[in-house]
């Protein structure tokens, strides 16, 4: 049997639900919002298309701070009628929805000086009228009748409002539609941001504001779900906010809208590991991509974060079968609020299932773009790279000056950040280590006793500096172990070096270590003949390193190496060393 409190509740409460008009101080119009945008300039030109179509066409910014285009106002007996008929006819967006006064503030459409739509009267006015004032809002309902209004929301209802609370960060939990703990501590949390008593039980107009602003931001956002076929992707985009540009394998770009949207790349390609590897590498030296930021990979798929002032960008890609799939947010610092939302859409909804890669022989690509799969995106460049040689099994590695002077910072093979452990400028020798531990394939030894002058030498280097993905071999001759003076602490070469392989050891026959290769530049002034160069000798080296407790290895092989054995191991053991700004 009904008491007779709780009936009158029952009755109270479905009172605001059925007629929410009563809760407000006679405002008998309602608008329908049909868009939202986060930026004026956007908003104004979506304004101005709506209402070539809709004379009715308005433009409030809202309580967000984004612009909303509204249509009316209409009866409130008479919107729901008109939302459904423009939504049946797909003349306004799918997720359009009733809107009240009470939510827009001031008014941006029509601009100042457009022509009253037609079929409206103009008025001519003969004094300024005076400003009618606003009405006075009801007061809200108190914690008893919001829990009662609660009581009778129907399930899908209940689980809208959680599903707007988790897209705010509010909630964490799952879309039941049961208010339990959770649920209620992020009712609270919402309430008390907003500089309300936090209760943790929503009034009618506090559950209202809080979906016409979850649904707004999702008519803004624009999320359609995207099958790419060219690539092989599913994903759900914020199509309100980027929109298709073009292909450039392994890239689908997609394009801001507007001057604060982000960019979205898509990634699609053939490959193996060392495929997955190479594209984590190469990514990393995009402008778009910024170094300072979490990395996370592992053997499948890797995760990268780079920020600095001007950029904030998240990578993803995944090695699934012969196919690595991913996408790249690329957007700028103070939109994470936003940025995070698109990426928990992105996370969710990412299905690299297709069984097609893009084929890169699809668009035309000049030799440099398609060499480095970089796909017009710009790339970061170093201002200059030498070559180094390991010399320890954690990745320790010799180089030359030059390509440590004046550096805001250094890496070894791209994409390993290095500390500079000592420099000797007298000889021109530095000394390296990896911030992170590095495996070499192969680690310099050192030859115990000098060569022979007339003996054949090997050095192995970057010849062309970053412009290519391995080092290649540089053939020449011991011509002395001293200097022109007869200087004990040079040998001199017979070797057509370039820059880029200034700091490569210098190899005998059996792989064994002589020395470093020292700059070409001219010196004291005099610039030698082609041809003609120098090493720093291993006893030199050893001589510069021992105050700081550093030992090199002795080389254990004393035979004779195949050429294809000698390569191996003089590759094996280089470095690419850069210098960036």
């Amino acid at each position: 049997m009904f008491r007779p409190v709780a009936l009158l509740a029952l009755l109270l409460s479905t009172l605001f639900l059925i007629h929410p008009t009563a809760a407000r101080a006679q405002d008998d119009t309602v608008w329908l919002q049909v868009e939202a945008h986060p930026n004026l300039a956007t908003a104004t030109d979506r304004a101005r298309a709506y209402a070539s179509l809709f004379p009715e066409t308005a433009g409030f910014r809202l309580r967000s701070g984004w612009y909303g285009i509204a249509l009316g106002p209409y009866p409130a007996d008479e919107a729901s009628l008109r939302l459904d008929a423009l939504k049946r006819e797909g003349q306004i967006p799918s997720d359009s929805f009733i809107a009240y006064a009470r939510d827009y503030r001031e008014q941006y459409w029509p601009e100042a000086g457009v022509a009253p739509a037609t079929g409206t009267p103009e008025v001519v006015a003969t004094a300024e009228p005076e400003p009618a004032p606003e009405p006075a809002e009801a007061p809200d309902e108190t914690r008893a009748e919001a829990r009662d209004s609660e009581a009778i929301l129907l399930p899908e209802d209940r689980k809208d409002l959680q599903t707007a609370l988790q897209w705010f960060g509010f909630y964490q939990g799952g879309i039941d539609g049961a208010f339990g703990p959770g649920t209620r501590a992020s009712m609270a949390a919402w309430q008390e941001e907003r500089a309300l008593e936090p209760t943790g039980i929503l009034t009618t107009r506090q559950r209202r504001a809080l979906l016409d602003a979850w649904k707004g931001e999702l008519s803004a956002f624009g999320f359609t779900e995207v099958v790419e076929a060219e690539s092989g992707i599913t994903v759900t985009l914020p199509l309100g906010l980027v929109e298709f540009d073009h292909y450039e394998p392994p890239f689908v770009h997609y394009r801001a809208k507007s001057p604060d949207s982000p960019r979205i790349v898509l990634i699609s390609q053939p490959g193996d590991q060392a495929a997955l590897n190479g594209l984590y590498d190469v990514l990393q030296t995009l402008e778009s991509v910024p170094l300072d930021g979490a990395r996370d990979r592992d053997g499948r798929s890797f995760h990268i974060r780079g920020t600095n002032a001007t950029t904030d960008t998240t990578v993803f890609a995944a090695l699934s079968g012969s196919r690595i799939k991913g996408w790249m947010l690329i957007s700028s610092p103070g939109n994470q609020a936003r940025d995070g939302r698109i990426l928990k859409v992105l996370e969710q909804s990412f299905k690299p299932d297709g069984e097609s890669v893009l084929d890169p022989g699809m668009v035309a690509m000049d030799a440099g773009t398609r060499a480095g799969l970089l796909s017009g995106l710009e790339v970061r460049k170093p201002k200059l790279s030498r070559t180094g040689f390991f010399i320890s099994p954690e990745g320790a590695v010799l180089t030359t000056t030059e390509a440590v002077t004046a550096c805001g910072r250094v890496t070894i093979d791209r994409g390993t950040e290095a500390t500079v452990t000592l420099t000797d400028a007298a000889s021109g020798l530095a000394l390296l280590t990896p911030k992170s531990p590095l495996s070499p394939r192969a680690v310099a030894g050192f030859a115990s006793a000098p060569a022979r002058p007339g003996s054949e030498v090997t050095v192995p280097g970057y010849s062309y500096e970053d412009r290519l993905p391995a080092p290649t071999l540089t053939f020449g001759t011991l011509e002395e172990d001293t200097g022109l003076n007869g200087e004990t602490g040079l040998n001199r070469l017979a070797l057509q070096s370039l820059p880029g392989d200034t700091g490569g050891a210098v190899l005998d026959a059996s792989g064994s270590v002589l020395g470093m290769l020292l700059s070409a530049a001219p010196q004291d002034g005099k610039q030698l003949p082609a041809g003609v160069v120098f090493a720093l000798p291993g006893a030199e080296i050893a001589r510069i390193l021992m105050p700081s407790g550093v030992a090199l290895l002795p080389a254990t092989n004393t035979s004779a190496l195949t050429p294809a054995a000698l390569a191996e191991t003089g590759t094996g053991m280089t470095a690419l060393v850069s210098c960036w700004d």
